[in-house]
């Protein structure tokens, strides 16, 4: 099969034949360099982000937006795993390497652990992650049990998903839903109805992907209503001030989900400034891009905000078995400005 590399189809990890896939609105450029000196001085805080997917020019430039610190749910890779090997090498880099590499940037990682929707399809290798689960969501940094949830809505995924509410429920960690990318309402519906049916407290559960047609159930039924500004897939940031200024701050939070296709580490920062554009408070804008977060995934017990919000201690001898981010005598922040390169 020939790839063609300048297709420019929405990634079908996101939707396919999506009722929500609709063309893209025309709208005025804003240029974020023209508007960041907006939000100096503020923090941020990224409840969903797959850091896994993205380089070290995102960690600088994050950093220096004012990303302090950041959750990293566990997700399917862009392609199924075919052994239960590769789960555990994922589940023990979002604990291990990520988390160090994120730390020689000056962000503190956070994660949640879970089997994926997409991938509790597989049900004979969904039942071995099943079993190894337990080793994982107990360690030091797991502030949850995610992202799990639906994406097709078939029973596989439906079973995957009640077991790991109980396990949940075990572990006293919060869940973060993820809702489906096709008949979003109806997943989302489902998914707060079977989290409530295992006795499971709402203000535990932080149900993500949201939208302007999921918001006000979520937020009526006491959930938390997590929003990823991700173009054209799902939220863009002018739609979501919108949504801010309709329901206010409380129970809501903004994430970027910046993972391996065309997406935005930036996205909470760039919120953050359009917003304050709009008029938004700044205590407001601190609520749904800081606070919240820390308040819904700090039940974990895990979160501990004097680890960040001083400024983030940087050790660039540091090592991870051995290993660090740079080689040979490279310095932390080469000029990028610069044509040559040494």
């Amino acid at each position: 099969m020939c790839l063609n590399h300048n297709d420019t189809t929405p990634n079908p990890s996101h939707f396919e034949d999506s009722e929500e896939a609709v063309a893209a609105p025309a709208h005025r450029d804003i240029a974020w360099n023209d508007y960041k000196d907006l939000i100096t001085g503020m923090r941020f805080f990224d409840p969903h982000i797959h850091m896994v997917s993205r380089t070290t020019d995102d960690y600088q430039a994050m950093h220096q937006a004012g990303i302090v610190a950041l959750i990293e749910p566990a997700f399917w890779v862009g392609q199924p795993r075919t052994g239960l090997s590769s789960f555990k090498d994922y589940y023990s880099s979002l604990v291990g390497w990520e988390r160090f590499r994120s730390s020689q940037f000056g962000i503190k990682h956070y994660c949640t652990m879970g089997l994926n929707s997409r991938e509790a399809n597989n049900e004979p290798l969904a039942e071995q992650v099943m079993e190894i689960l337990p080793l994982y969501i107990y360690k030091e940094g797991v502030v949850g049990v995610g992202e799990i949830g639906f994406d097709d809505q078939t029973p596989a995924e439906e079973k995957y998903y009640r077991l790991q509410l109980e396990l949940a429920k075990s572990a006293k960690l919060p869940v973060q839903i993820h809702t489906p990318h096709r008949d979003k309402k109806k997943g989302t519906e489902r998914s707060m109805a079977i989290a409530l049916e295992h006795g499971i407290d709402p203000s535990w559960v932080i149900v993500d992907h949201n939208n302007e047609e999921t918001v006000k159930s979520v937020l009526d039924k006491g959930f938390w209503a997590a929003f990823t500004i991700y173009p054209f897939t799902k939220m863009g940031n002018e739609r979501m001030v919108k949504v801010v200024e309709q329901y206010g701050p409380e129970r809501i939070m903004v994430n970027s989900a910046a993972d391996w296709g065309i997406s935005d580490p930036l996205a909470i920062p760039k919120t953050a400034a359009l917003m304050k554009m709009r008029g938004i408070s700044d205590e407001t804008i601190r609520l749904v891009t800081y606070q919240n977060a820390i308040d819904a995934f700090g039940k974990s017990g895990q979160i501990d905000v004097t680890d960040f919000e001083s400024g983030y201690a940087i050790d660039h001898t540091e090592k991870f078995h051995g290993n660090s981010i740079l080689r040979g005598g490279q310095q932390p922040s080469p000029a990028k400005d610069s044509l040559v390169i040494n």
